[in-house]
């Protein structure tokens, strides 16, 4: 392809320009860059200055004192209530097993039993709460996961345009 001279001048001036806005456009993407970097810094000591300790003044009053006290209600129902239960529990079961064991080696010595307490007591009571709350739990549960959703389905043919 032939190109007259005035048209390769032309092409050149335009190609010199074209280079001339590339290097500008470098030097102004480099200097965004920098200033980019500065109030990336910038924030920083804000956010390090005057966010921060906001943040932790209100979570030292307000949520690490609701923390504490869940925290010692948590132990204390542990400590007074749970442990004894399940210590109660578990030594009757050892019990019955060393009684299972002794009758089955044959060394079983009668023993008075004891005087039988009439009524359920605070023990029994707490073991049907507990017994309910895990199976009302089991029944939420199941009955979340088999819930028919309409947005979990896909429908088997693809949806037709609505006629106008």
């Amino acid at each position: 392809m032939n190109l007259s001279r005035r048209r390769k001048k032309e092409l050149r001036k335009l190609q010199d320009d074209a280079g001339q806005l590339w290097e500008a456009q470098q030097v102004l993407v480099g200097q965004a860059a920098g200033i980019a970097r500065e109030a990336g810094r910038q924030l920083g000591n804000f956010n390090r200055e005057r966010i921060v300790p906001v943040v932790q003044d209100a979570y030292a009053r307000k949520v690490a004192p609701t923390v504490d006290r869940g925290l010692r209600i948590g132990r204390h129902v542990v400590d007074e209530k749970v442990v004894p239960i399940v210590g109660g529990v578990v030594g009757t079961a050892l019990s019955a097993w060393d009684v299972a064991n002794a009758k089955r080696h044959g060394a079983v010595t009668r023993v008075a039993p004891a005087p039988r307490k009439k009524g359920l007591g605070l023990g029994s009571f707490i073991a049907l709460v507990l017994g309910a709350a895990a199976a009302i739990g089991v029944v939420v549960a199941a009955w979340q996961a088999l819930r028919a959703d309409d947005e979990l389905w896909v429908a088997d043919d693809p949806l037709s345009a609505p006629d106008a």
